[in-house]
């Protein structure tokens, strides 16, 4: 017989994603397996829960209520669990992080590794992407975010901000000259980026001498992947505003040349997003205290 508790998660996550495939990638289960567990509180009920058609299911009359009562009661087991974990010797369980990839693999994955060897009952999962991920919708703890972060539910803390450096590939300076001020770029081309929340850094602000210079930038090409901008940089396709962490390595080799060194570029700041819960468990807690220890505002 299969789990009641599991199967309600299924139910539950495959109404919030649409589909057995969706919700079977977020529990980690197989999308036949998803499909079994609400077949098996259907057969237990005596009535459809879903609507099932080829491109998405949808809920029933009965369903509606079922779901919202499940949603209910995972949240009552889930804080449950969160009191009998509080009262343990040490936190303990599984944990699913997203940070951005340059961030990610540079700063955050060591600092979990230490988080580890302070936690032996703690398992995490990182996954690494520059791309918008739904905290709630895809099953993550806590996520790391290189703002503006618009308005969100979610509980956000400022932790740093990362140093930005305008630059171009030698061939582009060639042929089309260095800006000379932040005003100069508005007859240059500009590589945008656009951050996982769908704002675009449309605006590039400098300061000299504590008089702010505010730019905003026209860009034909914009993407969330700040990899993909400094590809496009070194190919001379025009000036990008990135991460010095991003575009080191380029300027070490040569391959992309700074701009407007005259100038403090504009930082991005790094947030920590992680959903409200009361209690909330634990591991989290304890993750968030390591991050905001190490990488925080001090």
């Amino acid at each position: 017989m299969l789990d009641r508790l599991t199967s309600m998660s299924a139910f539950v996550k495959t109404v919030d994603l649409g589909s057995f495939t969706a919700a079977g990638v977020a529990l980690g289960l197989s999308p036949q397996m998803v499909g079994k567990h609400v077949t098996s509180l259907e057969e237990r009920l005596g009535t459809p829960l879903l609507r099932r058609s080829t491109r998405r299911q949808s809920l029933t009359d009965v369903g509606q209520t079922f779901y919202e009562r499940c949603r209910t009661v995972l949240a009552e087991a889930a804080a449950a669990d969160a009191v009998v974990e509080d009262r343990s010797t040490a936190p303990r369980g599984r944990l699913r992080v997203n940070a951005p990839v340059a961030f990610g693999a540079g700063r955050l994955a060591p600092l979990v590794a230490d988080f580890l060897d302070l936690y032996p009952g703690i398992e995490i999962e990182l996954t690494l992407t520059d791309r918008y991920v739904d905290i709630v919708d895809e099953g993550y703890d806590a996520v790391l975010r290189l703002g503006p972060i618009g308005d969100t539910s979610l509980i956000a803390r400022e932790l740093i901000s990362h140093d930005q450096i305008a630059c171009a590939s030698p061939a582009y300076i060639t042929e089309h000259g260095a800006p000379k001020t932040p005003a100069d770029l508005d007859r240059h081309t500009c590589l945008a980026f656009v951050n996982w929340s769908g704002l675009p850094y449309a605006e590039w602000r400098f300061s000299k001498h504590g008089a702010v210079h505010a730019v905003r930038i026209r860009s034909r090409f914009q993407i969330n992947d700040g990899r993909v901008l400094v590809a496009a940089a070194i190919a001379g396709r025009g000036i990008i505003l990135q991460p010095v962490a991003i575009v080191q390595d380029a300027i070490d080799a040569g391959r992309l040349v700074p701009v407007l060194a005259d100038y403090v570029a504009p930082s991005r700041p790094l947030f920590l997003l992680f959903a409200p819960r009361a209690p909330q468990p634990p591991k989290l807690r304890a993750f968030i205290d390591h991050v905001v220890a190490r990488i925080g505002r001090h």
